[in-house]
């Protein structure tokens, strides 16, 4: 079929050089047909009629009414999965070569009598308008830290204007990972927009009523702090939000590449991925530059000083040296037990506080029920009370790795249940001293032989100076010292 353009042309190549078979090369058509139009003097239009005839036979003539019928009840059918399901009915004539006009066939009956779709409206964005934000989860990354898979989320802000964008990770969608996130977008810019837009997270809004969300008020002093006008969209509806949503898509995209040309998902510490994160995010935002400029030129300067992204609260240490911070048990050491503590609750970690000195940071359990129980926190106090261990109701945090809950079964194995109990913590003392994963490595050769085995042997091994600490001397008494007392005269006290 010839276009306009190549009739046009075609017309104007013979115009010029007189030429049939230069002309109808040079327009893409052939001699017969560039003839054709040459002496006609037609249009394409004029010439070429529609083709309203079949060529063959209609392959989907006895199961196209059903087929029709099925996608008005059902439109979200999919071709291809309606095709096989009446290609298995008897009597239907359908055979697999049939699958791509069916499927034209498809397209064109939601083209014409198919349901309205949803439309995207293109929004206009001013200059400095609005800092969306958003929490996206790459765990398709397979990012790993020494090996162990690193769960995490990313706190996501895209300026709607410039598309600037920074994130930060965190550990879950709450307010602190929140402040975390807006600060860090806030002071790399230095200056602050008119907006800022989120979805209804839990972060910034509470139901007051079914369907209905007001915003708390951490988030609207959040809100104050930075003059930030606080917008939201409508519940269920993160569409409206396509700026950080769509960019969430791109930044993981990104990421993927940018590990594939690193050669490895592994990093030696979340510090080294965070590097790698912010350094993946500043060769995004360079071509970003021109706009961003504009941006910065109409945004408000941010307040001296920035917002605490932590919350305060103060506990008193249980005997059982744990401190209960949102419902979750965490041990601190025991000479502790008794005092007053101040907590700062970050949104990764606690740090604990006796008085002004900072005494303790602990990372922070996910989720809200729970405890986290360090075994250098106990490891004194049972060594001391080795009956307690059996029953301990954090026992199993007490096993660092497989291997110690191994290596706990092969003492007790060997040496009998309390005998094993009291190997084992002492194998806990010689990890709190040399570290859990020395002992780890040394703990696959002693478990591989059939014989017995103490901590004390693990202890010479890994410190070939030390470990005599680990024997208990045997007590022999003195039984002239009981004979002197028999022997002695009483003292009259009458």
């Amino acid at each position: 079929m010839i276009t306009e353009k190549q009739c046009g042309r075609l017309r104007r190549e013979f115009a010029r050089t007189h030429n049939m078979k230069l002309s109808a090369m040079k327009a893409g058509v052939d001699r017969k047909t560039a003839r054709k139009y040459l002496q006609t003097q037609a249009s394409p239009e004029q010439l070429q009629k529609p083709h309203t005839w079949l060529t063959r036979a209609d392959p989907l003539a006895d199961i196209w009414s059903k087929a029709s019928a099925m996608l008005a009840e059902a439109p979200e059918l999919e071709a291809k999965a309606l095709f096989e399901f009446l290609a298995a009915q008897p009597g239907s004539g359908l055979k697999p070569g049939h699958i791509r006009t069916f499927q034209r066939r498809v397209r064109q009956w939601r083209g014409t009598a198919g349901p309205e779709q949803e439309v995207m409206f293109g929004q206009s964005r001013v200059p400095g308008g609005l800092l969306e934000v958003d929490w996206t989860h790459p765990g398709q990354l397979q990012v790993t830290v020494q090996g162990q898979p690193l769960d995490h989320l990313l706190c996501h802000g895209v300026l709607a204007y410039s598309n600037w964008q920074w994130a930060v990770r965190c550990q879950s969608e709450s307010f602190l990972s929140l402040v975390a996130g807006v600060q860090a977008c806030l002071s790399r810019l230095g200056k602050a927009p008119q907006c800022l837009g989120t979805d209804n997270s839990s972060a910034a809004t509470h139901e007051i009523d079914a369907g209905k969300r007001a915003y708390n008020p951490d988030y609207l002093d959040l809100c104050t702090h930075y003059d930030l006008s606080p917008l939201t969209i409508n519940v269920g509806c993160p569409n409206e939000q396509g700026d950080v949503e769509s960019a969430n898509r791109h930044l993981k995209r990104r990421l993927n590449q940018h590990l594939l040309l690193r050669g490895s998902r592994d990093f030696a510490s979340v510090e080294a991925y965070d590097q790698f994160l912010a350094s993946m995010l500043e060769s995004a935002n360079a071509g970003r530059q021109a706009r961003l400029v504009e941006e910065l030129a109409v945004m408000k300067p941010l307040p001296p000083n920035r917002l605490a992204e932590y919350r305060e609260l103060c506990v008193v240490v249980s005997s059982q040296s744990t401190i209960r911070v949102k419902n979750v048990s965490y041990s601190v050491p025991s000479r502790l037990i008794g005092q007053r503590v101040r907590v700062e609750r970050y949104e990764a970690e606690l740090k604990v506080f006796l008085g002004r000195d900072l005494v303790l940071q602990l990372p922070r359990q996910r989720g809200d029920r729970g405890a986290l129980i360090d075994f250098r926190h106990v490891i004194g106090p049972l060594t001391r009370k080795p009956g307690a261990f059996a029953n301990y109701q954090h026992r199993e945090q007490l096993y660092p790795t497989p291997r110690y809950r191994a290596a706990y079964d092969r003492l007790v194995a060997d040496h009998g249940g309390r005998l094993g109990v009291v190997e084992y913590l002492q194998v806990l003392r010689v990890a709190a001293e040399h570290g859990v994963d020395a002992v780890a490595d040394r703990l696959t050769h002693w478990l591989g032989p059939n014989q017995k085995w103490t901590a004390l042997m693990l202890a010479r091994e890994l410190s070939p100076t030390q470990g005599e600490w680990l024997k208990t001397p045997d007590l022999v008494p003195d039984f002239q010292i009981y004979d002197a007392l028999l022997g002695s005269e009483v003292p009259d006290v009458g």
